[in-house]
Order: structure tokens, then sequence, then C-alpha cells
């Protein structure tokens, strides 16, 4: 690993092992997701800039509107994503800087994520490269509207809030599968929803603070 990956100072294995202590006491169990997230170097998603807050518990911008979100938000989703289960394939809707899909990379045999902005995506193409992260898939599209050829997913993941989830969505899901996302407007929880043989349930988290899911044309 290069010196700009192991990092130094704040971006350091150990200011990474203090985020892990951290999200330990603040309730994520899963040991699996707490490994991953100890291996994989957050600072190289963020700017070179605000580098040094890589490892805080806080989102920090990426520019067009986005943000990266905080660890804890990162490794409470996958780990309601994973719930204790290995994972074929995952849909992810938001690439953003890509760290949530490195993330995800380790965890699932293939992940397919989409991204509006086309800027954004670029850049993650070349971050998972240096990091030589190969069984993502990645497309500059809508993600509302899923990706129906790559589909039934075990799970779905949304990084951004949605007042509501498209039937089309949920349809791509496995049966058994689910889905972890924000939803709602001033007020936010997360959410899962699984399918089952009879339909739908969808169970309401913790309040949380997502910027909003863009939809419709792409961004170039």
């Amino acid at each position: 690993m290069s010196v700009r990956h192991s990092g130094i100072g704040m971006t350091s294995q150990r200011t990474r092992m203090r985020m892990i202590e951290r999200l330990r006491t603040l309730g994520i169990a899963d040991e699996v997701i707490l490994s991953v997230m100890s291996a994989v170097p957050r600072h190289i998603f963020v700017e070179e800039a605000l580098a040094s807050r890589a490892y805080e518990d806080v989102s920090l911008p990426i520019n067009y509107g986005q943000t990266i979100s905080s660890p804890w938000i990162v490794a409470r989703m996958s780990e309601l994503l994973r719930a204790n289960s290995d994972l074929g394939k995952v849909l992810e809707i938001g690439t953003g800087c890509g760290y949530q899909t490195a993330i995800l990379a380790q965890i699932a045999q293939k992940v397919y994520s989409i991204e509006r902005v086309g800027p954004l995506l670029t850049r993650t193409r070349i971050r998972l490269q240096e990091l030589q992260i190969r069984n993502v898939h990645m497309r500059h599209a809508d993600g509302l509207r899923g990706l129906a050829e790559a589909a039934p997913f075990d799970g779905i993941i949304m990084t951004a809030v949605t007042t509501h989830v498209p039937i089309l969505l949920l349809e791509q899901l496995v049966v058994g599968g689910r889905m972890v996302f924000p939803k709602g407007t001033q007020k936010q929880n997360l959410c899962i929803i699984e399918r089952n043989s009879q339909g739908y349930t969808e169970t309401i988290l913790e309040e949380v603070n997502f910027v909003p899911l863009l939809s419709g044309v792409v961004k170039k």
C-alpha cells in the first residue's frame, strides 16, 4: 500500500483504528463491517484539504452539493444490509465519492452502483482502480429506475433521502432481500424494506440526516 493510501498523522492506520473503536462504542456490532472499514482508507475519498478530518464521525462535502456520509452511517447501513449474511449482488443508488461502494465491494460478490453526476462517477472509477477493486460495475443513470438487466439483487442501498421508493425498484429485490435507505423530508429516518413471499414489510429505525436524492435527467 502506498503512503497516500496508508496515510500519516491524522490519516494513519492508528487514527483509523480509533474510528473503529468509536464505532463499537456507538453500537456497531458486525465485526465483518468493522474489519472492512479498518482496511479501506477513507481519506482518499475526500478532498485533500479535508483529509485530516476523514476519520471524524462527520459527513464532509464532495462537491456538486453531495456529501460523504459519516463513518457511523456507512457502518450502520452496511450492517443493516448485510444482516450477518453473505451477499451476492448488491445495488447501490448514489455512488458519490465511492467510499460506501468500496465497503460494499468487500461484503458482496458483485456491486452495481448508479450515479447521476458524471464527474463524481469519473473520480470514483479512478479511486476504485487505485484500490484494485474489480467487482464493482458503475452506471451513469437515474438510480430510482434501478438496473433491471442486472436484477434481482440480494440487497439495495440508497445513499440519499427520498420520500418514497418506486415499486419498480422494489421488484428488483430477490424474495428474502432487503433495501436500506433514508426516508423523509424535514424529519428523516433510516428504513428497511424486506421482500417476502407475501409482499413487502417496512421497518422504521433511527433519525438521520441525508442530502436529497437527485432524480430525472442525468448530469454530465
